[in-house]
């Protein structure tokens, strides 16, 4: 439990106000920590544990659904198959993650400068998003010769709404007094921005990081999957395809579970960031006291 404690000996000058506490933020239990930990891990080993009884009372082929040890073997044995693969699509999707974080925060600022120019591009951003990526990528691959530059850009347009649509609602968000002791005191349209519209975007560009990481994965994958790509090249998509068509099911499994890890991964890692931004100051991050 929080407590609001005296902060020492001080001038008489900072007696009663803020200065003179200093407010102690809550902790969590150590038993807490742990069961966050172990509830999840246990659930995972329950669900292995009866999946590997169900393929092995039943007598399930492997083609049709392998054990949890034909899947660890098969990750095992294909692992120099499958880690290049998923380099492939790993650079894809940080790649486009990345040029999705410049342009989307740089567009954001150029539209909430001014409402003509809001109004002139924002429609447009709209049409790019609710467009399905399927339609876009054989326009794209007769346009582009490049495969994994149609790959990047598929990725990239995906990614690239959450980043803008986030940032501008950050951006507008300002408190109006806020706004107004600003223009009292004479600041400069970017001192403005800089000093005040920026912090108070933090919270909503941090929500938009964790939504385009995972989709800046999802379309890579299905990006591949529309453009058909094969070959030594090629990213984890082609190598679930590949399984499946000579019904290595193991194999299958195995690279599914390398995309389902690297989900968690860029999950956590944009997680951590945006914890790491807001847990001093933003509600959004700080433990309720009661």
């Amino acid at each position: 439990m929080s407590a609001v404690q005296q902060a020492g000996p001080g001038t008489s000058d900072e007696a009663g106000t803020d200065s003179a506490v200093a407010i102690v933020a809550p902790r969590t239990s150590s038993t807490e920590k742990v069961m966050r930990i172990v509830v999840p891990v246990t659930m995972l080993l329950l669900a292995i544990v009866a999946w590997h009884f169900t393929v092995v009372l039943n007598n399930i082929p492997k083609y049709i659904l392998p054990t949890p040890a034909d899947v660890v073997l098969s990750l095992w044995n294909d692992w120099p198959t499958l880690l290049p693969a998923l380099m492939v699509t790993l650079r894809i999707t940080v790649t486009a993650l990345t040029l999705a974080l410049i342009g989307g925060v740089a567009m954001a600022i150029l539209l909430v400068q001014s409402k003509w120019i809001e109004l002139a591009l924002f429609p447009y951003a709209v049409i790019l998003q609710v467009t399905p990526v399927i339609a876009i990528a054989p326009l794209l691959l007769i346009y582009v010769h490049d495969t994994q530059s149609v790959l990047l850009i598929i990725a990239f347009l995906v990614a690239f709404f959450p980043i803008l649509s986030n940032m501008v609602a950050g951006l507008k968000s300002v408190d109006h007094n806020l706004l107004n002791l600003y223009d009292l005191y004479g600041a400069s349209r970017w001192q403005t921005l800089i000093y005040l519209k920026l912090p108070a975007a933090l919270p909503y560009f941090m929500a938009g990081l964790r939504i385009a990481g995972g989709l800046a994965l999802i379309a890579a994958v299905v990006a591949e999957f529309a453009a058909g790509t094969a070959g030594q090249g090629s990213g984890l998509a082609f190598r679930l395809l590949e399984a499946q068509y000579r019904l290595n099911i193991p194999r299958l499994f195995a690279a599914l579970i390398l995309l389902t890890s690297t989900g968690i991964a860029i999950f956590g890692i944009t997680s951590f960031i945006a914890w790491f931004s807001l847990h001093r100051w933003h509600e959004s991050a700080i433990r309720r006291e009661n």
